[in-house]
Formats: C-alpha cells, sequence, structure tokens
C-alpha cells in the first residue's frame, strides 16, 4: 500500500473498538486503568513511542503548557526509532488508530504524535 493511502486517526482507549479502526496502537507510556487486554482489542502496545516520562510529568496535561509540550515531544519524536514502526503499519494496514488514555480528546500526546506522522 502506498503512503498516501495510509492514514491515522486517535481514539481514547476506553471508547469501543470500531470496524474501521485498522490497526488499533495503545501509544502510552503506562497501561491505562480500568481497561483489559481483550478490551483494549490492540495489535501492538508501542510505549516507545510515548513521550519520555520526564516530558510527560513536565506536561502533566495541563492545557497552558500543551504548546512547549507539543514543541518538545516532536523534537523528541524526530529522533525516535518507533515512528518508523508506526510508518510501517500504516502501510501495511491503511489505517492505525492511535489510541491513549488521555480525558482530553485535544489535548494530548496522540494528537501531537498525529500530527507529526502525517508530516
Amino acid at each position: 500500500m502506498d503512503k498516501s493511502a495510509a492514514s491515522f486517526a486517535i481514539k481514547r482507549v476506553y471508547d469501543a473498538p470500531a470496524d474501521d479502526d485498522g490497526c488499533r496502537v495503545l501509544v502510552d507510556r503506562l497501561w491505562p486503568r480500568g481497561v483489559s487486554k481483550e478490551r483494549a482489542q490492540l495489535a501492538l502496545w508501542l510505549k516507545e513511542v510515548a513521550p519520555s516520562p520526564p516530558l510527560r510529568q513536565e506536561f502533566a496535561h495541563r492545557k497552558e503548557r500543551f504548546a512547549d509540550f507539543s514543541v518538545a515531544y516532536a523534537a523528541e519524536l524526530e529522533d525516535n526509532p518507533a515512528v518508523q514502526t508506526l510508518l510501517d503499519l500504516a502501510a501495511e494496514h491503511g489505517k492505525v488508530t492511535l489510541l491513549f488514555g488521555a480525558r482530553d480528546p485535544e489535548t494530548n500526546h496522540a494528537r501531537v504524535l498525529q500530527e507529526f506522522l502525517a508530516r
């Protein structure tokens, strides 16, 4: 499959799996509370692509820190070999859904990752 046909979506891991999710990949460093492996229906848990622990702790899901967090996380992704894993999965499956546990669907690392992968 060519790269232009590949797409990345984001979704909370707590939302029910859907037939059009494609390849479901958890992109959190920590396993989400209260979600069984069966319920998550993952193809892969790619914790290596998540923000580094110091960056995650500094951000702490505070909206006022999101812009700075986004820049710092994108810089981490530049040299992260796990990004290639996601690109390979997208080439193979066409669509990859990046699953995350954060409550806010707008200000979270999966959104930054999705935008990074779209470039």
